[in-house]
């Protein structure tokens, strides 16, 4: 892996961005839980202003693993989604963690937060959303599903939605193709008998 301090043009405050290699490079069947998981942020409309919703998805079963939504698009809300997913699944050898390019994921916060926890980066190449289909998926299932055109009229309205969402409804129940028309909950269960 190839790890590459630049400064990028408008990128926050001339900070440095580390940008690495896309190892993923689209292989998005991974054949047991926790060998790569893909994350990435998009927006929910409130009157209060924006909700960024950041997840962690593992390839495996596509079960959403880490999540956070905050009112600011901040290295925190990334952080946050991570460590819920390190905590969740206390990975037992290193994971392949896939992102874009934003500048959440190219901070020099976001790279030691994955080394301590024995994670390594993968990124997609830049303006590709191609390289991170997955989690573009399910933010487009997410937005189809349950968000489509609304307008929450707090953050912790839509906190509560997602909550519902993610943890109630896509992980335990959400069929997906993929698994055989199981849920992500249900394909990794039978995929521990």
């Amino acid at each position: 892996m190839q790890i590459g301090y630049k400064r990028r043009p408008g990128s926050y405050g001339g900070k440095p961005s580390i940008v690495v290699d896309n190892t993923l490079a689209r292989q998005f069947d991974v054949d047991a839980p926790d060998r790569a998981w893909v994350t990435d942020i998009t927006y929910i409309r409130t009157q209060e202003g924006f909700a960024y919703l950041a997840v962690v998805i593992d390839l495996f079963s596509r079960r959403v693993i880490g999540w956070s939504l905050q009112s600011r698009q901040t290295t925190d809300v990334v952080l946050q989604a991570l460590l819920m997913a390190v905590w969740r699944r206390k990975p037992k050898s290193k994971v392949l963690v896939h992102s874009d390019q934003g500048s959440q994921f190219t901070s020099i916060d976001w790279a030691a937060f994955l080394k301590h926890h024995n994670l390594e980066h993968s990124m997609s190449r830049r303006g590709n959303c191609h390289d991170n289909a997955v989690a573009e998926s399910f933010f487009n299932l997410l937005k189809r599903e349950r968000i489509r055109r609304r307008t929450y009229r707090t953050r912790e309205e839509a906190r509560k939605d997602v909550f519902d969402y993610i943890e109630m409804f896509y992980n335990p129940k959400r069929e997906h193709v993929r698994n055989g028309m199981l849920s992500p909950v249900e394909f990794e269960r039978q995929q521990e008998m």
